[in-house]
């Protein structure tokens, strides 16, 4: 898939913001006004809820790498934001919002529907960003990859070689197909709990955390809800990521 950039403009702190389609798929690459290039990248994942939803957090978090020295980019996840509808996949959602209203326990039947084809159709395209994205000469490795729906974390970690590092958010649904993928998994992680996270099962999040294979992970827990994450955690993901990235 050819990268064709689309808009450009410069941030009030130098970062350069583009916009670009990688085939019919929008996303978005930020790259800091002082570092040398080449310039190592993050990619920012997301929850599936549409790039201009998801903009002002993603738009912060780039600041913030690069401010850290690093290029940071992302893509419209499947069935999200201006993409095509997806109909298995709003019939999935559907399901989890009836499940959860009825006060009822989510189980494999709701999650598996909802979560895996959403990896095996993003995953790819992820690689295929970052295929494009290190083509230009301004971008160069390490790879890190940060955030978003944490199962497509763990199946990139397992299947592409050059993430080396991976700062991910618990609080979606695991499969258990992706908890086992998960022991395959020996880069770098740190893990960002909210302990009180309305919409996640803790235990399921702790699972996850003891089933990685890594040498070196670390689970920043805090207390609060899902929006509530202190600064200084943000602050440690980024001292993570200069470790391992630069």
């Amino acid at each position: 898939m050819a990268l064709r950039f689309t808009s450009e403009q410069r941030l009030d702190d130098g970062v350069l913001e583009r916009g670009f389609t990688l085939g019919e798929i929008p996303g978005f690459l930020w790259t800091p006004s002082s570092a040398a290039a080449p310039t190592p990248l993050i990619l920012l994942g997301h929850p599936p809820i549409g790039l201009h939803k998801m903009y002002p957090r993603l738009v912060a978090r780039a600041r913030h790498a690069a401010a850290d020295g690093f290029a940071a980019a992302t893509i419209e996840l499947p069935g999200s934001g201006d993409r095509p509808v997806w109909p298995a996949l709003e019939q999935a959602r559907a399901d989890l919002r009836r499940a959860m209203q009825a006060g009822e326990p989510v189980g494999e039947e709701i999650i598996d529907p909802l979560v895996l084809p959403l990896v095996d159709k993003a995953v790819p395209e992820w690689q295929a960003a970052l295929d494009a994205l290190l083509a230009l000469p301004e971008i160069g490795g390490p790879v890190g990859y940060s955030g978003g729906i944490i199962s497509i974390g763990v199946r990139l970690a397992v299947v592409e070689p050059r993430i080396v590092a991976a700062g991910l958010f618990a609080g979606s649904f695991v499969p258990r197909a992706i908890l086992e993928e998960a022991r395959q998994v020996t880069i770098p992680l740190h893990v960002l709990l909210q302990w009180d996270d309305e919409g996640n099962d803790r235990q399921a999040s702790l699972d996850l955390f003891d089933a990685f294979a890594s040498k070196e992970k670390s689970l920043n827990a805090n207390m609060g809800g899902h929006t509530g994450v202190p600064q200084y955690a943000a602050d440690a993901a980024g001292q993570f990521f200069a470790r391992h990235l630069k």
